[in-house]
């Protein structure tokens, strides 16, 4: 009879946890109803080899210099609106999806890694004829945004690392201060990542940008939307939970030391993902860099700040263009 009741209570547990479970589930957003609700007047689409439909914005004024910007880790383009909305007047700012994120489509089987991005980039700054240009990434855009300085120095005019990702992570440093975000943990480890692969994620993904941003005001529920709408389209969890596994160059200064051009860093001192120290190493390896450190600030200064930072932005490329 105990066995029965145990057993019983067993299998009442498990379709509970299945009903739950399936009341957190979450199916794709197709792109038609994502590029509706969040494609914008300067939105363009770039087809590339291998299946790849590129979105990109194209925006401010068209005979200024031109600034390439590179979103970070589950972010997209309009990540740096506020910079566009703050520099415009003076240049043509092009912020583009990598693959894996926000309106960019891939075929199925996709292998995200840094060397492939950069590869992205070079392949829209070829389809657009753009004369050199000033790129700049934030978290694993700035890791692309170096990686793209390195590759391809004829076409790269300047360089602008946000919070930019590249030096190897301390493990124990890492879990020192009990700050970083739960999502990215639970992405770490392999069995969580398929667990939460369809599931709800928008309260993890409002822990993740409050612990990026800091400020938590700044988080609305607009901008948890965008996030987890986007990690929604069609083949872009699948790539999401797999870039960690993919191949990246991993930053020393005898690497940095041959980026030849001017470079500005910009880092929350409150970076609670990547931390400020990694910035300095950043300013220490480039020659000639300019480094500046945001107290109080996160890991997206330039939507945590983005009077400040914009400005910073306009007068060094006022003081080197």
């Amino acid at each position: 009879m105990a066995v029965k009741i145990v057993g019983g209570v067993v299998l009442a547990v498990l379709a509970l946890l299945g009903a739950v479970y399936a009341s957190l589930w979450r199916g794709d957003i197709p792109f038609k109803t994502l590029t509706a609700r969040y494609g914008a007047p300067t939105s363009h689409f770039l087809a590339l080899p291998g299946g790849v439909r590129l979105h990109y914005r194209d925006e401010g004024n068209p005979n200024g210099p031109v600034l390439l910007l590179v979103h970070g880790y589950g972010a997209s383009a309009a990540d740096w609106d506020a910079w566009a909305a703050r520099l415009d007047d003076g240049y043509r700012l092009i912020a583009l999806d990598l693959p894996g994120h926000g309106l960019t489509e891939t075929p199925k089987g996709y292998q995200a890694s840094t060397d492939g991005f950069v590869q992205v980039v070079d392949a829209l700054a070829t389809a657009l004829a753009l004369p050199p240009f000033v790129i700049g990434g934030n978290s694993m855009g700035g890791g692309v945004a170096w990686n793209y300085a390195l590759a391809h120095p004829e076409r790269t005019r300047g360089l602008i690392l946000v919070d930019a990702v590249g030096w190897p992570r301390d493990a124990k440093a890492d879990q020192g201060d009990g700050q970083g975000a739960l999502l990215f943990k639970l992405l770490a480890n392999p069995i969580s990542r398929e667990l939460i692969k369809n599931l709800d994620n928008r309260a993890l993904t409002r822990q993740g940008l409050e612990s990026a941003l800091i400020d938590k005001s700044l988080v609305t529920p607009a901008l948890v939307n965008r996030y987890t709408d986007f990690s929604r389209a069609p083949g872009h969890r699948d790539i999401l939970l797999k870039i960690d596994q993919a191949p990246h160059n991993v930053a020393t200064p005898e690497r940095l030391a041959a980026i030849g051009v001017p470079t500005l860093i910009l880092f929350g001192e409150e970076d609670h993902l990547i931390p400020a120290a990694d910035g300095r190493k950043f300013a220490a390896a480039i020659p000639g860099a300019t480094l500046i450190l945001y107290p109080g600030v996160g890991h997206v200064p330039m939507e945590q700040i983005p009077d400040k930072s914009a400005a910073d932005v306009r007068a060094w490329l006022s003081a080197h263009f």
